[in-house]
């Protein structure tokens, strides 16, 4: 890239991995940071759909993923009531025979998968460390003062910097993330070797998921109500989980049943982020949760900030000026980030419906169209990844 030769990115967690990946594949010098002292990832487990999958293998590392993790090679999500009573089956799409259609991992080994790649491709990590001051004196570099002290100047600042974004508050200014009124709790249990599908249970008010991981491990996720600005202490989640999901039985009892003070369990609030355009200023940008972070419900908040730093990348190669490739980039992925927003929000406010009346008419309308509304997602998401400027000039 003639008019990027070295990029910062601070944050690094998925999306800013991501970024340095991309940009190191495409011959940027990159210096990543991250705030903590070593790499914890807190949350029990993810899974990946297809387009996630198609840009991890952009980065190189989807072999890695797949056998790090569990993949579900039909796409078969089954729901089920509270009780274990089945609803519908659906079946998640590919775009490509040789990616799955949903792949499960421990966050924790996604991220050691993508910091070997790191490694492999010599990035210069700082972690403990941020970036404290962010100046734009110039059109062609960026002044950045870090907490350790030191200065350097850079062609380009990615602010991967998650939902708390510091980079966005220089980009947006003081945009806050929005309480959505939902909490979700996670946990990890050894997997039977007959549950290889994708479980959700559609209960009262409540939705309780289960997921493989590995060959050996699965994660149950549920989301439900939870007061705003609420704090649990953390000895207390595994009891609190087990009971907030008391009411449900089928193939997620045995899990709920076994939790216990040793078990590792995850609580967090749910939040949103809908940062309006741009999502850059000068040569400064942001992306990922720092830009759009959004609901659970669709399982693609990974999966959108891999695509963004993908295309990042991809549009910065191009022979363009930097801050015209950044302003094309937030345009093109502005619609399609805001309509899986939308559209997960939708899916997670007719998972919390408590009424019995209109329980019964959600999971009979699940029966005659969920396959269908699946199908027109990836239809929808398809068309707006086909309008991209890098598409239209492929």
């Amino acid at each position: 890239m003639k008019q990027v030769e070295h990029a910062l990115i601070v944050g690094g967690g998925i999306a800013g991995c991501a970024a340095a990946i991309a940009l190191a594949q495409a011959g940027v010098r990159v210096t990543m940071l991250e705030r903590q002292q070593e790499w914890r990832f807190q949350s029990s487990g993810i899974f990946i759909y297809h387009n996630g999958l198609a840009a991890l293998g952009s980065l190189g590392v989807l072999p890695q993923i797949v056998s790090g993790g569990f993949a579900i090679a039909d796409g078969r999500n089954i729901y089920l009531d509270e009780r274990g009573e089945p609803i519908t089956d659906t079946y998640y799409p590919s775009r490509h025979p040789d990616i799955p259609p949903i792949v499960g991992i421990r966050r924790a080994e996604m991220h050691r998968i993508l910091a070997s790649r790191l490694e492999l491709l010599r990035v210069d990590i700082r972690l403990g460390t941020t970036a404290v001051r962010i100046d734009q004196n110039t059109a062609e570099h960026v002044t950045v003062t870090l907490s350790d002290g030191t200065t350097g100047q850079y062609d380009l600042v990615v602010g991967a910097d998650g939902i708390r974004s510091e980079i966005r508050r220089l980009v947006a200014g003081p945009l806050e993330p929005v309480y959505t009124g939902l909490g979700v709790w996670r946990s990890v249990h050894t997997r039977p070797k007959d549950l290889t599908a994708k479980i959700m249970m559609m209960g009262a008010g409540k939705r309780l998921g289960i997921m493989p991981i590995s060959d050996d491990q699965l994660y149950l996720f549920g989301t439900l109500p939870e007061p705003a600005g609420q704090w649990y202490e953390r000895a207390g989640w595994p009891a609190l989980m087990q009971a907030r999901f008391a009411a449900f039985g089928g193939p997620a009892r045995q899990f709920l049943d076994a939790l216990s003070a040793d078990s590792e369990v995850l609580y967090t609030a749910v939040e949103e982020v809908g940062a309006p355009l741009p999502w850059h200023r000068g040569r400064v940008i942001m992306i990922g949760d720092a830009a759009h972070a959004s609901t659970p419900f669709m399982g693609q908040g990974g999966a959108m900030a891999l695509e963004d730093a993908v295309l990042l990348a991809e549009m910065l190669s191009r022979d363009v000026d930097v801050e015209s490739a950044l302003r094309a980039f937030g345009e093109a992925r502005y619609p399609l980030c805001k309509f899986v927003q939308d559209t997960s929000r939708k899916v997670g406010e007719a998972g919390a419906q408590e009424d019995a009346d209109i329980i019964n008419t959600r999971n009979e309308t699940m029966r005659r169209t969920a396959q269908r509304q699946v199908h027109d997602f990836y239809a929808r998401m398809d068309v707006l990844r086909s309008q991209l400027p890098l598409a239209q000039s492929a």
